[in-house]
């Protein structure tokens, strides 16, 4: 039996690329291995937990610098094409309710190729850098599957009002976002 060389190709891509993805999981943001958490480790919390990443300009932000608002946490990243589709209408709900939520993204990717999509998206909301210990703090907001794009609503009290995971839509999240800030 002749086994086919587009057949070959296709498996050895394949393999390379669960490879690389297991190589990218392995080391967090200083190049250190990372000591993966299994998922059945971590517990879901209701709360917003501390967290902190750097921005593309490399300065640490805080989650408690954003409190005060309803915030709506995005898990994201470049290469990811329901992140493409659903960053526009983030871009106009952020416009749209500015004095009262604050989304903020957390990018689980390479700076350079998230600079170039914020430029390119018209991003008007801190983007976040993220690591192994951002898909940690995904998974504690509920991200079981570790997929992206993984979304959470947060009211301005820190409680957990939505998760989705998967893609949004202006007619998912924009109910949640008027009933938090009373406009609904």
């Amino acid at each position: 039996m002749r086994i086919s060389s587009y057949f070959l190709i296709a498996v050895g891509g394949a393999v390379i690329g669960a490879a690389s993805g297991f190589a990218w999981r392995a080391y967090d943001s200083a190049g250190q291995p990372a000591i993966p958490t299994p998922i059945e480790a971590v517990q879901q919390v209701d709360t917003l937990p501390a967290f902190s990443y750097p921005d593309l300009d490399g300065r640490p932000r805080f989650h408690d610098e954003f409190g005060g608002k309803v915030m709506v946490l995005n898990f994201w990243a470049s290469w990811c094409p329901p992140c493409r589709k659903e960053t526009p209408t983030f871009v106009a709900l952020q416009e749209a309710y500015a004095a009262d939520v604050q989304f903020v993204g957390i990018a689980i990717d390479d700076p350079e190729p998230v600079r170039e999509f914020a430029d390119t998206y018209g991003v008007n909301y801190p983007v976040l850098l993220g690591s192994v210990e951002a898909v940690t703090l995904s998974r504690k907001l509920g991200n079981r599957h570790e997929g992206l794009p993984f979304t959470v609503v947060v009211a301005a009290n820190g409680r957990v009002e939505l998760r989705h995971a998967g893609g949004l839509e202006r007619e998912q999240l924009e109910p949640v976002l008027k009933r938090l800030t009373e406009r609904g």
